[in-house]
């Protein structure tokens, strides 16, 4: 088994290619080793040490090394633990665990409008965001601002402001004219 890795904006995360599926549908994500117990892959991760978080995508693992945690030091242990994994034949995730399908829901006024920001979402910035190792969904909408959960190297990323900012807030406003601000919401 070949694991490739690639380099994330957020330079306190690093992706894993396994080369093969990680997840059917949706995303996990697991902010800390008590998240990680519905998964024996992230569980394992987290087990390498020098873990602050783990992220899966469909094809990719995210994973967020500790402060003054050296990804020399610890990358070895982390692809040790993924090729176990996999090599194991275990699941990704436990029985009833789930993957997360993405967005909140959103009920009341402002129906076609939280529609529409999810389209753009799923089409234009959900993408490219996992090319970078992580992901960005709906939260919410209140009085013209959206709300959007940052997750994998999205979270904690030195440029996620910018990319709020400059990226999401404006291509949000030019298509949809209701949209005033879009802010980063906590897990």
């Amino acid at each position: 088994m070949f694991i490739q890795t690639e380099s994330t904006p957020n330079p306190a995360t690093l992706k894993f290619l396994p080369g093969l599926t990680v997840l059917e549908l949706g995303t996990a994500d697991f902010p800390n080793a008590e998240a990680a117990q519905k998964s024996p892959l992230a569980k394992r991760i987290f087990a390498a040490g020098n873990v602050t978080g783990v992220f899966f995508g469909t094809d990719f693992v995210t994973v967020t090394k500790a402060d003054g945690a050296d990804w020399q030091h610890i990358k070895p242990a982390i692809l040790g633990a993924i090729m176990e994994h996999y090599q194991s034949g275990a699941a990704v995730m436990d029985g009833e665990a789930k993957a997360a399908g993405g967005h909140a829901e959103h009920t009341g006024e402002d129906g076609d409008i939280v529609r529409q920001i999810k389209e753009l979402l799923d089409t234009r910035v959900r993408p490219a965001v996992a090319q970078d190792g992580g992901d960005i969904t709906f939260h919410g909408f209140e009085r013209g601002v959206v709300y959007l959960h940052m997750q994998g190297a999205c979270a904690g990323c030195p440029s996620s402001t910018l990319t709020l900012k400059m990226g999401i807030e404006n291509l949000l406003r030019h298509y949809i004219p209701e949209v005033t601000e879009v802010r980063p919401v906590a897990a």
